[in-house]
């Protein structure tokens, strides 16, 4: 019934600015730090390799408008590349990032191949720029607006590559654990996800519903689009500080490591999921591996309660 999985590194930190001068992002550890932990042989998975990244550049790149613009348009290509062959070949692809840009390396290669949905897992609507955008012109992150650019808001050289704009249209999103903070509100246009196509189940609902409720609604809308399959992204800050402090923007109201593996094993028993990215967690701030144990046991445990892994 279910595709057999396959396990891919993409250990980019392009998308991110770095915490302090001279300092370089360290989410490129994350693949490491996972299959530490036994996740392809826990997942009884096929190591498919991984696609390294350009060097990352702390510089301003005012021609794209984006840190790394340049570099991550070529690596969306390259990643996309691979994705798409693994899913041609018929497998589940795990993608284990780096930061969230990896988004629009995946999600181009799920618009080659036809029209897909995404169940969107993030603290953070990722969608809405800020309000003084002049301000911020060549130092955009595309962490923090992935799905804006995989959804056509951003420079064609993000958007548009091989004239395939949009990668995902945004009524065939579903975002899941929105919780803003104040700060959030202050700096980000927020009308701008507000005003979107794109369907929200904050972490408010989750609280008030559960989290398999809005697991099976996010899941029952996106089977419902009639679409070629869906793909699923995971920020580690929808997380809770308490149990992941070991990511750049702690979240002091989000999911307990429970909630995160019910929502995602109602999204995993779908025939239709053809893939899982997971982001952001930062093994710098995690020296003694107590945080990616804890994330992968908890990405183990919905593969198992889905189904898909014995």
């Amino acid at each position: 019934m279910f595709l057999p999985i396959s396990v891919l590194d993409a250990p980019s930190n392009l998308g991110l600015r770095p915490a302090s001068p001279g300092a370089i992002p360290g989410v490129y550890r994350l693949p490491r730090v996972l299959r530490a932990q036994g996740i392809v042989a826990r997942l009884g998975a096929e190591d498919a390799g991984v696609v390294t990244p350009p060097a990352y550049s702390p510089e301003a790149e005012p021609d794209i408008g984006f840190r790394n613009g340049a570099a991550l348009g070529r690596y969306s290509v390259a990643l996309a590349d691979r994705v798409g062959a693994l899913r041609a070949g018929g497998r589940f692809v795990l993608l284990l990032g780096g930061d969230c840009s990896v988004l629009v390396g995946s999600s181009l290669a799920l618009r080659r191949a036809g029209t897909h949905g995404l169940a969107f897992i993030d603290a953070h609507d990722d969608f809405s720029y800020v309000k003084d955008r002049a301000r911020m012109a060549g130092w955009f992150t595309a962490a923090g607006l992935d799905l804006a650019l995989a959804t056509g808001h951003g420079p064609d050289a993000l958007c548009d590559l091989e004239g395939l704009k949009p990668y995902l249209r945004e009524e065939d999103v579903v975002h899941l654990g929105l919780s803003r903070t104040a700060e959030d509100t202050a700096e980000a246009a927020v009308h701008e996800f507000d005003t979107s196509r794109i369907a929200s189940l904050p972490l408010t609902v989750i609280r008030e519903r559960g989290a398999k409720s809005v697991g099976d609604e996010a899941r029952s809308r996106l089977e419902a689009r009639g679409l070629t399959g869906f793909w699923i992204h995971v920020d580690a800050d929808v997380l809770d500080l308490s149990v992941m402090p070991a990511v750049d923007s702690p979240n002091p109201d989000g999911m307990r490591l429970e909630e995160l593996t019910t929502l995602l094993a109602s999204l995993l028993a779908s025939p239709q999921a053809v893939g899982l990215e997971l982001t952001i967690l930062d093994p710098d701030l995690d020296p003694e591996g107590h945080c990616a144990r804890a994330f992968t046991d908890a990405v183990v445990a919905a593969f198992v309660q889905s189904g898909r892994v014995p």
